[in-house]
């Protein structure tokens, strides 16, 4: 039987022809032969010229989504393996480790689809109606290209009832236990497959978060300490000169930091930053800042299970000796901070009561990570999006260190990035500071981008020193 066709309307944007998957209804004029939702049909234009195939929904916005530019037979086992033997190709060239994001959906020309590896098990979505009803045929492909232990399917989001499918989650094939460990740029983690966010982690930062490492090192001249060479011998705790120069013969190689007192500096993070993260989720920066030599990090998030998530993570690494954990809401502590700054300066200037107690807050970081979750999902809460991120970048950049580092970051793709910019810019007008943008970038490698795609291009973070003007 010859396949249904959505005929295109005549005066509609040619998205497709610059290569964005979806077909919005009202972009159909109408189809020809008969499909049930979820089947394959043809994409062509008012003149009847062949553009793509995809699957066909009537009961969603996006009423069909491109899976090919030529004809093809079916979205079949064999359809399937194909494309993530494609995916696997990739992945094996661009990312190192083997957890990471599998498929990414329109991406990885597999709309509707995304597939994460955490250990031996493979945690798959399934957002559209045209992908649940080829489960089975999805299921055996990744079983026989990936080999997992286990299949487990989280496909517990919102978007599946404008698709007219229920919500579901469950495992789908083999083992599949609720805590998985992984491997991320060396460091050690825990993954709730179950009850963890989307899949149960955010592969998309990995790259991102080892940019970090050059913000790590390079503090301790701010304390005072620096090192001494040949002729300087610890005695005692104590550097002393060795006038005879004999012992310093035997020690010129050797490199010591010392205190402005002249105290030998035992302790072995001595040059590193003083960290703070908002919005930790389950840590992954605290462990990246302790893994480059942070001297201490604030780890914060607003939910205790989230906290004890990251305490666990860190004591995984061996990291506890330098990490303090806070269950609290990042706006409420970063204003917090921001005020007892302000109170101090106040009391230095005899401006307040000095016989009043001072409260705790008033602290302030070499390095401020700011990393929350998307403050907006439409396009009609833009205006309250802004709001949100220049109020925490505003407060977050505050509370840096003079010449310190503020590493901001926003996952709402209705942020445009030259939006983003300009919240942060105003934001740094009403702080005072300049800051200078010392690196800008997206999401890593296992997350690629089609070009045209711009709902791809959701991730945004920043690098930037922070200075007082």
């Amino acid at each position: 039987m010859e396949r249904a066709k959505a005929i295109l309307q005549r005066d509609r944007k040619k998205r497709l022809e610059a290569g964005h998957p979806w077909v919005f209804a009202g972009e159909i004029n109408r189809v020809e032969g008969e499909a049930a939702p979820g089947d394959l049909v043809d994409l062509v234009t008012h003149q009847g010229r062949y553009l793509a195939t995809g699957y066909w929904n009537p009961s969603s916005q996006i009423t069909v989504r491109a899976i090919s530019y030529h004809p093809i037979e079916a979205m079949d086992e064999a359809f399937f393996r194909e494309r993530f033997l494609q995916c696997a190709q990739h992945r094996s060239r661009f990312v190192q480790g083997h957890d990471c994001r599998l498929v990414y959906g329109e991406a990885d020309f597999l709309p509707g689809l995304i597939v994460d590896r955490f250990g031996g098990v493979l945690v798959v979505q399934l957002l559209t109606l045209g992908m649940d009803i080829r489960r089975d045929a999805i299921v055996a492909a990744l079983v026989d290209v990936f080999a997992p232990q286990g299949i487990y399917e989280r496909s517990d989001v919102s978007v599946r009832e404008l698709e007219g499918t229920e919500q579901r989650t469950g495992v789908l094939y083999g083992e599949c236990p609720r805590i998985v460990e992984i491997t991320e740029n060396g460091l050690h983690m825990e993954v709730d497959i179950v009850e963890g966010q989307k899949t149960g982690y955010f592969f998309d930062q990995r790259e991102n978060r080892a940019s970090i490492a050059p913000l790590m090192l390079g503090w301790g001249a701010r304390s005072g300490i620096q090192l001494k060479t040949a002729g300087s011998v610890p005695v005692n705790g104590t550097v002393q000169s060795d006038d005879t120069g004999t012992l310093a013969s035997l020690n010129e190689e050797k490199l010591v930091p010392v205190n402005s007192n002249g105290k030998v500096v035992t302790f072995p993070y001595w040059d590193g930053a003083t960290v703070l993260e908002c919005f930790a989720h389950t840590g992954s920066f605290t462990l990246h800042a302790c893994k480059y030599g942070a001297k201490k990090v604030t780890c914060l998030d607003v939910s205790e299970h989230a906290i004890e998530t990251a305490r666990r993570n860190v004591i995984r690494n061996g990291f506890e000796d330098r990490v303090e954990f806070v269950v609290d809401d990042a706006f409420d502590y970063l204003r917090r901070q921001v005020k007892g700054i302000e109170e101090r300066m106040n009391r230095a200037s005899a401006k307040v009561d000095t016989s009043k107690k001072m409260d705790e807050a008033g602290r302030k970081w070499d390095v401020v990570i700011l990393d929350p979750p998307a403050f907006t999902k439409s396009r009609t809460a833009i205006e309250g999006a802004v709001r949100g991120y220049k109020d925490i970048n505003l407060h977050g950049m505050k509370l840096v260190n003079e010449g310190g580092y503020l590493v901001t970051a926003s996952c709402s793709y209705h942020m445009r990035p030259e939006l983003f910019l300009e919240t942060i810019q105003a934001a740094a007008i009403d702080a005072g500071k300049t800051l200078r943008l010392i690196e800008w970038r997206a999401a890593g490698k296992d997350h690629p981008q089609i070009v045209g795609v711009n709902e791809g291009h959701y991730l945004k973070f920043g690098i930037f020193e922070v200075r007082s003007r």
